[in-house]
């Protein structure tokens, strides 16, 4: 039986993350917290409002209600990447070639790793950004829509429309298909050869958390009462085929799911707070923690999946040990 170590803190957990291995938990307060060598904590901002790993997973990235974005190290050093006054920072993400990207209502921004800051102004407010994993290529979700710019160069945007709102955005791992939750309770995607379009719907509920399984085969959902995981194999992806239904549970919501590093298996975090490990090829599960405070807002695996990071809510956070 994985054995639990809890951390009960104050507030809503933004992003629970390992960070060069370091358990780490980015607060809505602004404060982050680290388990190392004991419970350690930094005041990153005044109010927190995204966070995300780097790619490299040695630092987490976070921006504020103090218009303020920065890079915060595993022994708890924060560095100022940028400013822009007092803006609410709402949305975060990392991209290859220590790029980053962040956006304030409608303007996004990029970071290049020589500290050049690009500005992207937007019809709509940016509700989502996603880097394709190969060039400087970043995805903008808005209302209707999303839209895609060439980060490192001076050219004229792509526009995909689709009608509704399109909240979080995401590429599959190998830059074949690029996927949108929706404020509609389904997702839309779009494969980047031809730009077809692809609708999965039938949720209960918003689709607030997707995660990519570590060759890009599966693509894990939340909303609903089990982990809702599509099939990204052949020419088509989804269309057409049946999404698995993992970790069934008619009394509880999914509420956040991450895939295992190197295994085709999701974690899933329910409304209730329990979690459960789930393998697509047979869909046997695990129970990992029991129920305890709050709707989980956050998991991460550890590089080597031994272990599981994760946040509430409620502040109910801890570290599953898998191998215990």
């Amino acid at each position: 039986m994985p054995t639990v170590a809890p951390l009960d803190l104050d507030g809503y957990c933004v992003a629970a993350r390992f960070v060069s291995g370091i358990p780490t938990f980015a607060m809505a307060d602004g404060t982050v917290h680290r388990l190392d060598h004991g419970h350690k904590t930094v005041e990153a901002h005044d109010g927190l409002l995204v966070a995300s790993l780097s790619g490299d997973g040695k630092t987490l990235l976070t921006g504020g209600e103090d218009g303020k974005v920065s890079r915060i190290s595993a022994t708890g050093e924060i560095e100022t990447l940028a400013e822009i006054g007092r803006k609410w920072i709402g949305q975060i993400a990392s991209g290859p070639q220590g790029v980053i990207g962040f956006s304030s209502g409608r303007t996004a921004y990029v970071r290049l790793a020589d500290g050049t800051l690009k500005e992207i102004a937007c019809e709509r407010t940016v509700e989502g950004i996603a880097f394709a994993p190969k060039g400087l290529r970043v995805a903008l979700a808005r209302y209707n829509g999303v839209t895609l710019v060439w980060a490192g160069m001076d050219s004229k945007p792509a526009e995909l429309e689709w009608k509704g709102s399109h909240t979080g955005i995401t590429f599959s791992p190998d830059g074949k298909y690029l996927v949108t939750t929706m404020q509609e309770q389904a997702l839309h995607g779009w494969r980047m050869s031809d730009l077809h379009d692809m609708r999965m719907s039938g949720y209960p509920a918003k689709v607030k958390s997707l995660s990519w399984s570590f060759k890009g085969k599966w693509l894990a959902s939340s909303g609903a009462p089990a982990a809702i995981v599509w099939p990204f194999v052949g020419k088509d992806g989804p269309m057409g085929k049946p999404p698995l239904e993992l970790g069934t549970r008619g009394d509880a919501l999914a509420t956040i799911v991450a895939c295992h590093p190197a295994q085709d298996v999701v974690a899933i975090g329910f409304n209730d707070g329990m979690i459960l490990a789930a393998r697509m090829e047979d869909g046997k599960e695990v129970l990992l923690r029991r129920p305890g405070k709050g709707a989980l807002s956050s998991l991460d695996w550890s590089r080597d999946g031994h272990q599981l990071v994760f946040g509430s809510e409620a502040g109910d956070c801890g570290v599953v040990d898998i191998t215990a």
